[in-house]
């Protein structure tokens, strides 16, 4: 885990806002699975308008990435979390070649630097 605070010198207090990044790479075990429920997801979510439910269906049928992404939510790992609230939220997912023993993939680099 790494944390950074710059307050470039100055006697202010700390921004209100913190920037959270994380990493994750994830293996597809049941393609198929991860299709269904992310179809389901689709399908329960009362809001969505069926035209984009139609567009939503599809790219997750055609695409593991996409499921993925549909089931991701990250106002969920935040929520309950005493003392903040979620202000904005962005993802996505995509394929990537994984190598577990490649240096870019060495997720405490910096931080074993550090030490």
């Amino acid at each position: 885990m790494t944390t950074e605070y710059d307050n470039s010198g100055t006697d202010e207090t700390p921004a209100r806002y913190i920037r959270l990044q994380v990493d994750l790479v994830m293996e597809i075990t049941d393609s198929e699975e991860l299709t269904r429920a992310a179809v389901e997801q689709i399908d329960g979510d009362e809001f969505m308008p069926e035209d984009e439910r139609a567009h939503a269906r599809d790219a997750v049928q055609r695409d593991e990435a996409e499921a993925l992404a549909y089931l991701i939510d990250p106002f969920g790992l935040v929520n309950g979390v005493s003392g903040i609230e979620l202000v904005q939220a962005s993802w996505s997912s995509a394929h990537t070649e994984y190598d577990p023993d490649a240096d870019d993939w060495d997720l405490y680099e910096g931080e074993m630097d550090e030490e």
